[in-house]
């Protein structure tokens, strides 16, 4: 049981200055009315927009959110494909599946969704460079038919329902898209309607009377982006905001319990070592680091007991992943005698900069000489992605898009992957992805999966350290926000403030 503790003064204090630097909401912002339909929703968000709230990227976890932008598909609570912009679909081939669109839906522009609409949004999502993670090894052609359109991939796809899913494979209107860029402005066709952005400080969202699902209850959502855990915790006991995104576990304890909900998540903190330049290109430096971290102390002390310890890089949001057999081919660790190894991560969640110096204690008694490197995600995820770190630490989601991990286990960990920081190229490590992807729906494909974690771990590329669990703030007058493991939804069209 966590109960609440007071705040210090000095801690008011930096909170407000944080707020002010940061950019609180405007008198006109606040909720306001009598009528849940008359107030807006104060949202406070961890990280700005990073590529322009484009949906080709990570930012389109952003619009679905807020629900803006939307997809083929949405997913339910056990990771199965339901209608969405499309009300039906089936089979239509070895490598094809045909979707059967809404014809009640519009776009905020006005215009009135298409299969034309549909083939541009997917076949720029798939001839984009780099391409959205979800599509990370797999090539697609998109082609309409009536109100029919059919996705054809090289390959058998069994998951292509779950993939189309991803909010990075929305579908937007024609005006969104010009040249290379792609602008989300009044272009999606959600519950609410993008009508400014403020580079990375703000955004504004109004509500669409027209929405296709039925006439949200709220008026609109007044977004602010503050990367600093203190300020946003900050937000929410000034009043500033209704809606908190992530709280750091540090400032959980400060507010009341009905204040924040906590959810297991299937979000991993996971240490990625370089498998290709530097100290842990030896595997048994690998294996001197893996036996060096003592995840206990992490999950009691930086995370106040909000965590869980990992004993995969799958955790208990993946009711499943119990199943593992775990490491089945150790390393034997080697002294590492003084070896030096640059450790990175950054400061956008407040917990890791904690985690990296507990962790620079524990390696470094087990023998290494550790520097740490710790900045924004935006200064630093270039760097981290090119290898130019010996270590890096990532509190990383495990089926961010498409509800299932093969796609986040590909991602990080085959020799092409898109987001591999352990810069992996192991033979056996991909054999086992490959055959995670073929495998069909069900039993067959979570045995394949749990195969491909074995493999990853037995390479120490990554050493799993704990399982978060997302902490959402509240003010006791919102109703019905989502808690979404997932990190999907946020505002619904049933989410206002009474």
């Amino acid at each position: 049981m966590h109960t609440r503790k007071s705040l210090p003064l000095l801690s008011v204090a930096i909170g407000s200055a944080l707020l002010l630097t940061t950019g609180c909401f405007a008198p006109g912002a606040a909720s306001g009315g009598a009528g849940s339909g008359d107030k807006r929703i104060r949202v406070v968000m961890m990280q700005p927009p990073r590529s322009g709230l484009s949906p080709l990227s990570d930012d389109a976890f952003k619009l679905s959110r807020w629900s803006t932008a939307e997809t083929l598909v949405t997913l339910d609570a056990n990771g199965d494909p339901r209608p969405a912009l499309a009300e039906t679909w089936r089979r239509a081939g070895d490598r094809a599946w045909s979707f059967t669109l809404r014809s009640d839906v519009t776009f905020h522009d006005g215009s009135a969704l298409t299969a034309e609409d549909v083939v541009r949004s997917l076949t720029k999502a798939s001839q984009a460079a780099p391409k959205p993670r979800i599509l990370d090894g797999v090539d697609l052609t998109v082609t309409a038919e009536g109100d029919t359109v059919t996705v054809t991939t090289a390959a058998a796809d069994p998951l292509l329902p779950q993939r189309l899913s991803s909010p990075q494979l929305s579908i937007l209107a024609a005006k969104a898209y010009r040249g290379r860029t792609v602008n989300p402005v009044g272009a999606g066709t959600g519950a609410f309607v993008l009508k400014r952005v403020n580079g990375t400080s703000s955004a504004t969202l109004d509500r669409n009377d027209d929405y296709w699902g039925g006439r949200p209850k709220a008026a609109g959502i007044d977004v602010r982006f503050v990367p600093d855990g203190t300020a946003r915790a900050a937000a929410l006991r000034s009043g500033e905001a209704d809606i908190v995104e992530s709280v750091p576990v540090s400032q959980a304890a400060l507010l009341d319990e009905d204040q924040i909900t906590e959810v297991p998540m299937p979000r991993t903190n996971t240490l990625y070592l370089n498998t290709r330049r530097g100290a842990f290109t030896d595997p048994a430096l690998r294996a001197a680091a893996r036996t060096a971290i003592d995840a206990r102390p992490l999950v009691d002390g930086v995370y106040e007991g909000r965590a869980d310890v990992a004993d995969g890089l799958l955790g208990p949001a993946i009711p499943w992943a119990k199943e593992r057999a775990g490491r089945t081919r150790p390393a034997t660790p080697a002294n590492p005698a003084g070896r030096t190894v640059t450790l990175g991560t950054f400061t956008d969640r407040a917990e890791l900069p904690e985690v990296a110096a507990a962790l620079q204690q524990q390696l470094q008694k087990a023998g290494f000489t550790v520097k740490l490197e710790i900045r924004e995600y935006a200064a630093i995820e270039s760097d981290a992605l090119a290898g130019k770190f010996d270590a890096f630490i990532l509190s990383r989601a495990t089926v961010l898009d498409s509800g299932d991990p093969a796609a986040y286990l590909y991602s990080d960990f085959a020799s092409d992957g898109s987001f591999n920081l352990s810069q992996l190229a192991d033979p056996s490590v991909d054999k086992a992805l490959e055959k995670a992807a073929k495998a069909p729906a069900g039993a067959a494909r979570r045995s394949a999966i749990l195969a491909a974690e074995t493999a990853v771990l037995n390479t120490d590329a990554a050493i799993p350290m704990l399982h978060e669990r997302v902490v959402q703030g509240d003010a006791p007058h919102v109703v019905d926000s989502a808690k979404d493991p997932r990190e999907r939804l946020l505002v619904t069209p049933g989410t206002y403030v009474r």
